[in-house]
């Protein structure tokens, strides 16, 4: 599998990683150790958790994905490996997270505390990819950039990345980096897929010029662009069908992925995989890691037949005429996710 740097690091990763938010709610343990097997057997070295995991996030399961990833760590060679987990963001905004009684935050007294229980949980005493799970635009970046560089410094943490990022956010952690002469952020972990493409709007020419890697996640955004939820029979079990039965929270989340756009657009999109013989979800995976400002595109499953369809990506390179197709699809149906 080919591989790609992390920023300006001295992280090389697989092009397409895995990732883990599932293991220990909707696949369930045996399972994810048969996907993590295939996973490292298809040449994939970058796997990707949080200590907030598995999702949804509930109280009576939380960790139990750094604890699933933990345990297959210690089959393999440790240096064989990347691995990259997060610290929860501030608890007092749109989310409340199950975990240090919902009062998470960015400043040091929570980092430490996240760290040494994701090292704890993944047993292992050093992190590759430490990052923020979501931002806190209102603390200080200097107070959280300054924990991160004492926790690389301490050898804890190797190099650290953002996740949910804005493009001001981004830019102010940079300039905070450079004034102070702390750690940056070598990579950015965003929602990106050709149903989202607002990664593209700015985010990618500060990638670019400033040499940050996206590490994308929900390619085939959330399973729409599977294809799965096109036509009359929208499946019960599936993700956003469960979705919109929970909270509020959930209930937008679904709308916003599940739409009349999304799905007009994903047809359009299964129509173009059909012609060169891909299924859509191959076509989204191999389309987000062509970008040339992404390290790794994070692939999840729940079954092993899901990761098979997805790794075949791994091999196919999509012509400049199939790109451009895909780009007029985006410009007829632009933002279905909003």
């Amino acid at each position: 599998m080919k591989k790609r740097r992390i920023g300006k690091s001295g992280i090389v990763v697989s092009e397409i990683g895995l990732g883990t938010m599932t293991f220990g709610s909707s696949c369930e343990e045996s399972v994810a150790n048969l996907i993590l097997e295939e996973a490292y057997d298809s040449g994939i070295d970058f796997y990707d958790t949080a200590e907030v995991y598995p999702v949804p996030p509930d109280a009576s399961y939380v960790h139990r994905t750094e604890e699933i990833l933990g345990k297959w760590i210690q089959t393999k060679n440790r240096s064989s490996l990347i691995i990259a987990t997060k610290v929860a963001g501030p608890g007092h905004g749109w989310f409340s997270p199950p975990i240090r009684s919902g009062k998470t935050a960015l400043d040091k007294h929570n980092i430490m505390l996240a760290i040494d229980g994701s090292l704890k949980r993944l047993k292992t005493d050093y992190i590759d990819l430490y990052q923020v799970h979501w931002p806190d635009p209102e603390m200080y970046y200097e107070e959280i950039l300054f924990t991160l560089s004492e926790l690389v410094q301490s050898g804890k943490v190797r190099y650290v990345g953002c996740s949910n990022e804005t493009p001001w956010g981004l830019m102010k952690s940079l300039w905070s980096s450079d004034k102070n002469r702390l750690v940056r952020f070598e990579s950015i972990q965003n929602n990106y897929s050709m149903l989202n493409r607002r990664f593209e709007d700015s985010l990618s020419e500060i990638c670019k010029r400033e040499f940050i890697s996206l590490i994308a996640y929900s390619p085939l955004a959330g399973g729409i662009l599977s294809g799965k939820y096109n036509g009359n029979n929208i499946p019960e079990n599936a993700r956003f069908s469960r979705y919109a039965k929970l909270a509020e929270r959930q209930k937008k989340q679904s709308s916003r992925y599940l739409n009349d756009q999304t799905l007009r657009a994903t047809e359009e999109y299964i129509k173009i995989a059909k012609e060169v013989g891909l299924s859509c979800a191959t076509l989204s995976i191999a389309w987000s890691k062509q970008n040339e400002f992404t390290a790794s595109t994070l692939i999840g499953a729940n079954t092993v037949e899901q990761f098979s369809e997805l790794i075949k990506a791994n091999s196919i390179t999509l012509t400049n005429d199939t790109l451009l197709r895909i780009d007029e699809v985006s410009k007829a149906i632009p933002y279905p996710m909003g």
